[in-house]
């Protein structure tokens, strides 16, 4: 019989091993740290509370629920949350809320198409056009952004006429230092078929668009999707609402005193927020949109234009769907950055979330960390959001190998 090696010796071995095993060693390390990382954090909100407690500042959400006390501009934030000086500190969180989305958004989607257009124009054929979209570019990406939107809020809208002397457009529509006025609309009965007739439109614009690319896919024969669109979101309520008898009426603003009372207004601070943000992140899209246009062979041009396509067309069908897997990822964080730098509207007043919030709110309340914690947030939400949603977009415009 072979002789059995000594079963103590064997165990020791096994020991001595797995105290070399470079993943057991990984996972002690990792389990180090996940642990170092609960104590540290355990420790700031512990000494955070006996601070708090020491200072006697009170801790907790509580604060929501008081009133507030302090009038924001009006704005569609306050407009669609019916603030007033009596709501709540949790009604002035929701109009920050809102006036930021919306500076966003909107932001987001003119900074894209002008963005485009400066793209495009830079790599244009004619001199003058390309020449004057590289000086823009270059001119205004390079200017801090707090200081174009100090331009066109003190050197821009702050020397239009006061009330008195608005600047008239027409149709009940005045400028002035205090804001845009325009006639502010009010759904009447029946309205609501309407805004059912838009969603349907939108509804049917999207299936319309789905079926149109099968169907050039498979024949090559192409729908009028756009034309076709217009119809479906425009034109299908503007019929709905003039076979109702046009349920809408309009109150319009009158100068009483020193302002007009009454309409809507767009506040100056929203303007020159949504002005220097636009202009700003466009010349760094149109820069993206450049290189993605290079990145396209130029043989995909020259086999478009010899089946007779024309340049328009060719752009819009052959080179710009490919660039966009090269425009996305990086058009994902100027996307980002706008939502972020949207903040900086707390230097001129525009009652968003750090100035309302962050800012109003805090100072009255004392409740720091709550408020700041919030705040945090709101904008990691946000940008978390905008993420999933361009990586999702990316996913789906990527090329697909056969």
């Amino acid at each position: 019989m072979a002789a059995q090696e000594p079963v103590g010796d064997g165990a020791e071995t096994a020991r001595v091993s797995l105290l070399y095993d470079p993943k057991v060693r990984a996972l002690v390390a990792q389990v180090a740290l996940i642990l170092l990382v609960i104590w540290l954090g355990y420790s700031m909100v512990n000494n955070t509370l006996v601070n708090l407690e020491k200072q006697s500042i009170a801790s907790g959400f509580g604060f929501l629920g008081t009133t507030a006390g302090f009038s924001i501009a009006p704005t569609l934030g306050t407009f669609i949350v019916d603030y007033a000086e009596e709501s709540s500190y949790g009604s002035a969180f929701y109009v920050g809320l809102f006036n930021t989305l919306l500076v966003a958004f909107i932001g987001i989607i003119l900074a894209t198409i002008w963005g485009f257009i400066l793209g495009v124009a830079r790599l244009s054929n004619n001199w003058v056009i390309a020449k004057l979209s590289t000086v823009y570019i270059e001119t205004l990406r390079n200017i801090p952004l707090l200081l174009q939107i100090f331009f066109w809020y003190f050197a821009v809208l702050r020397s239009l006429p006061n009330p008195r002397e608005s600047v008239e457009f027409g149709a009940n529509i005045v400028l002035n230092t205090r804001g845009l006025f325009m006639p502010r609309p009010l759904p009447e009965a029946g309205f609501g078929w309407v805004s059912i007739a838009i969603l349907i439109g939108l509804v049917g614009t999207f299936f319309m668009r789905r079926w149109a690319h099968q169907r050039q896919e498979s024949t090559g024969e192409q729908f009028p999707v756009f034309w076709t669109s217009v119809g479906l979101i425009v034109g299908f309520p503007i019929l709905v609402f003039l076979v109702l008898g046009m349920p809408l009426d309009w109150q319009i603003p009158e100068l009483r005193g020193f302002n007009f009372r009454g309409g809507m207004v767009i506040i100056p601070e929203f303007m020159s927020l949504l002005l220097a943000l636009v202009l700003y992140t466009a010349t760094f899209i149109a820069e993206i949109v450049r290189a993605g246009i290079l990145a396209v062979s130029h043989g995909q041009s020259e086999a478009a234009h010899a089946l007779g396509v024309r340049s328009g067309p060719t752009l819009r069908l052959v080179v710009i769907p490919q660039a966009l897997r090269v425009i996305i990822p990086p058009l994902t964080s100027q996307y980002l950055n706008l939502t972020k730098n949207s903040s900086l509207a707390v230097a001129i007043a525009y009652p968003d979330l750090v100035s309302v919030f962050a800012g109003t709110v805090l100072n009255q309340t004392g409740q720091a960390v709550e408020i700041l914690l919030i705040t945090l947030a709101v904008y990691l939400t946000i940008s978390i959001v905008t993420s999933v949603l361009m990586n999702w977009y990316n996913a789906k415009m990527s090329l697909v190998e056969r």
